[in-house]
């Protein structure tokens, strides 16, 4: 860890670990796993003792000691999945003293902006990234939503029943829930959104593999209000791929009327506490308070309106919200954070631990379907200026998909980049076998970037003047909104790309089995990204999906992190320090309670409910 990050934050990071820790041994997360599935005629709203990711440790740790082979577990942070650091703030009182607790207030708009755009709103249409959480989250209440823990749990559900194995699950929905055009949820709705997601090609890649190949099997009406969910596997977390934008339920009439008219995928209706009132893409997106909320005699709802404004410059962004343009902030720039954190009428709530950045290959196509291409750009990767130019202190150095504080990470795997020496050799083996993919004795490659930023530039040629001795690098900008597009259909060769650290890992599969990868007929479309299919590890990652027993999962997951080193699929650079900023007059970030008063998890990977916060 940087010097900056050790004197400005061990204090807090170390508060924050062991406040978590606490919480998570007086919850009796020491249990070790080897839960049993309930019953088929048992209804819970903790079905299935979900895996109770946090915990203290303690009894994994003895049963580790037990192991030849065991790996000592990190110190402080033992076992977190996605704690946050928030900075204390004052509110001066009107006599220049610092005020006392503040009441809740009801009114006001909040003004929140983002990195970027969303090319839908819809979640039966296209790939939702953050900016687009941070619309739809207030429109649509989930399915399933993480406690303050990591845990999942029903949330717009009543219940979830696994039957059997896990392979058949069952949901039972709440009644009396409308949706913004005053018809009722119910099964109809979950099945019909369920049905439009699986025929939707982006989304039918990460829905489709989950469920039996038969299409009239992969759901069933038991009654009115509740749904059966028929798995091609055993999955005892099934609920927790609800919890994001395939737990969010749209009316079945409205999905009939968007099949005519696209443009509805801009104007969704939800369920939620908030709903559209004006949408102008690239500009301004307006939700307003939805005063018909089926939640409303449970849960005050504080704003009259959110206002979001995707601003691609993000340093321009930052300093406008320290001027009171914007009330709220949503970035992982490292430029925008510095200028927020200086800025004394800021506060902070951050997350460094839940998502990686790092730059990705597409072995699909040459040059990168060659390991020595893969081994060269890696060892030729300059990860040390990476985190001084581009991260300057804000975050730690990447080595796998598990930051170091998790216990999922293996601290055996350590990323191979900074060894320039052992490129050479390789670039010249594949130029001598591939001389029309080579000039002037380098490899010729293109790589991709999201913009418009001027930190994302940076970042780019960075990475060029890194591999610039070795490999012939073309750069090529594309915006946020195009390029989740394009690297589905592996459209690239690599691209610097920031994702997995999902709050339950077993929701990162989709990124590495070779069921992502598509159907014969749609070979370029993936969410595989890299198009690496190792059906060892694909073999060891749905035996993990099937258990309840979390130590086992855990050297599950420690091995297939030595399989994705051993691919050279990725180059890990830094974990993503996701920031909320927020001036001093918005209240309760953190504070956000599900209708039956579960605390929510605050600040993952950027996503954050806003329909408790309120303005002074």
């Amino acid at each position: 860890m940087s010097a900056r990050l050790t004197h400005k934050r061990s204090a807090c990071l170390l508060t924050v670990f062991l406040v978590f820790a606490l919480i998570a041994a007086a919850c009796g997360g020491g249990d070790d796993g080897g839960e049993s599935q309930p019953d088929a005629d048992v209804e819970t709203t903790e079905v299935a003792e979900p895996s109770e990711p946090v915990d203290s440790g303690e009894d994994d740790a003895a049963d580790a000691e037990d192991s030849p082979d065991a790996i000592q577990e990190p110190g402080e942070g033992e076992g977190l999945i996605a704690p946050i650091i928030e900075t204390p703030t004052t509110v001066a009182s009107s006599d220049g003293g610092e005020s006392a607790a503040l009441e809740p207030k009801f009114g006001g708009t909040l003004r929140v902006t983002v990195e970027a755009e969303a090319d839908s709103l819809s979640p039966a249409d296209g790939s939702f990234a953050v900016a687009a959480y941070v619309m739809a989250l207030p429109m649509f209440d989930p399915l399933v939503a993480y406690d303050k823990d990591g845990n999942w749990f029903p949330y717009l559900a009543e219940s979830f029943t696994p039957i059997g194995d896990g392979s058949v699950w069952q949901m039972k929905l709440r009644e009396g829930v409308r949706f913004h055009d005053g018809t009722e949820l119910d099964a109809d709705d979950a099945i019909a959104t369920f049905e439009a997601q699986l025929a939707d090609l982006e989304i039918s890649l990460a829905v489709g593999p989950v469920f039996v190949a038969e299409e009239d099997e992969r759901m069933a009406k038991i009654d009115d209000f509740t749904v059966e969910f028929r798995l091609s596997r055993p999955m005892s977390q099934f609920p927790a791929a609800l919890t994001s934008q395939l737990g969010m339920v749209l009316p079945s009439e409205w999905l009939e009327r968007a099949k005519e008219d696209a443009s509805l995928n801009q104007r969704p209706v939800g369920q939620g506490p908030f709903k559209m009132e004006r949408r102008v893409q690239d500009e301004v997106t307006v939700l307003v308070r939805n005063p018909d909320y089926w939640a409303a005699d449970q849960i005050d709802i504080y704003l009259d309106r959110i206002e979001v404004y995707p601003k691609t410059n993000t340093e321009a962004a930052a300093q406008s919200l320290t001027v009171g343009d914007f009330d709220m902030m949503i970035t992982a720039a490292t430029e925008a954070f510095l200028i927020l954190e200086e800025d004394g009428e800021v506060q902070l709530i951050e997350n460094p631990f839940s998502s990686e950045q790092f730059a990705m290959m597409n072995t699909a196509a040459a040059p990168f379907d060659d390991l020595r291409a893969r081994q060269a750009l890696t060892f030729a990767t300059d990860r040390d200026t990476y985190l001084e130019l581009i991260r300057q202190g804000t975050a730690i150095a990447a080595d796998t998909m598990f930051h170091p504080s998790l216990k999922w990470h293996n601290p055996k795997v350590k990323q191979e980049s900074n060894m320039p020496e052992r490129a050479g050799p390789l670039v010249d083996s594949y130029c001598a076998d591939l001389p029309d993919k080579c000039s002037d004795g380098r490899i010729n490659m293109e790589l991709k970037y999201s913009g418009d930023s001027n930190e994302a530039t940076r970042y780019a040629e960075v990475m060029e003047d890194s591999w610039s001795d070795y490999f012939n690098v073309a750069i090529v900008q594309v915006p946020q909104d195009q390029i989740i597009s394009q690297v589905i259909f592996s459209l690239y060769q690599v691209v610097l790309w920031r994702h997995f650290g999902a709050v339950e890992p077993d929701l990162d599969v989709l990124w590495l089995s070779c069921e992502s990868i598509g159907p014969p007929q749609l070979r370029s479309a993936s969410l595989n990204f890299p198009n690496y299919c190792d059906e060892d590890r694909d073999t060891l990652m749905y035996e993990q999906r099937a258990s309840a027993d979390r130590q086992g999962r855990i050297e599950i997951w420690r091995k297939v992190q030595e399989m994705i080193r051993d691919a050279y699929t990725y180059i890990f650079l830094s974990h993503t320090n996701w920031v909320i900023g927020t001036r001093n007059n918005v209240h309760n970030v953190c504070g956000q309670t599900a209708p039956d008063g579960t605390p929510l998890i605050c600040n993952d990977q950027g996503r954050v409910q806003l329909h408790q916060v309120w303005l002074s």
